[in-house]
């Protein structure tokens, strides 16, 4: 794998726009397409957001540290926090119709993730909880190397 970047921002919705800008900026750098490069942002703001929302809880907020890491094939992105240890899973398509006729447009962070994402797992050891998410590169598509 090439390139390694990283960020460590406080777990506060005020970072999330500057980890768009550090995904946008390391995209750019590394000639990624646009499209792939929406589907990082996407999968890396519901899992901030997530983060924020549910690891850090009640709790002093601590920290996110963002890794991405990219190749001629893939991007690596790994998320790192200190929050309560949440296994994300892979949830049912959602029901849009019923939600945008009750009005509830909230609840659809893991299933955009693992929509846009094409590999997800996640660790929790030692009071570090790491989500990785990989996305494929167009040439690993049409080498058959990607896919879900």
């Amino acid at each position: 794998m090439g390139d390694k970047l990283q960020i460590s921002l406080a777990a506060q919705v005020e970072s999330l726009p500057v980890f768009r800008s550090f995904i946008d900026d390391a995209c750019k750098q590394a000639q990624i397409e646009e499209e792939i490069c929406f589907d990082i942002k996407l999968a890396v703001d519901e899992a901030c957001t997530n983060i924020i929302q549910h690891g850090y809880s009640g709790v002093e907020p601590g920290s996110i540290i963002l890794s991405l890491q990219y190749g001629a094939r893939q991007v690596a992105v790994r998320l790192s926090d200190f929050g309560r240890p949440f296994e994300p899973s892979e949830p049912l398509p959602p029901d849009t119709k019923a939600a945008f006729e009750e009005g509830e447009l909230e609840g659809y962070g893991l299933f955009f993730i693992y929509q846009s994402m094409d590999v997800v797992s996640y660790d929790s050891t030692a009071g570090c909880n790491t989500l990785t998410m990989i996305k494929w590169l167009k040439d690993a598509w049409i080498q058959g190397e990607g896919g879900k």
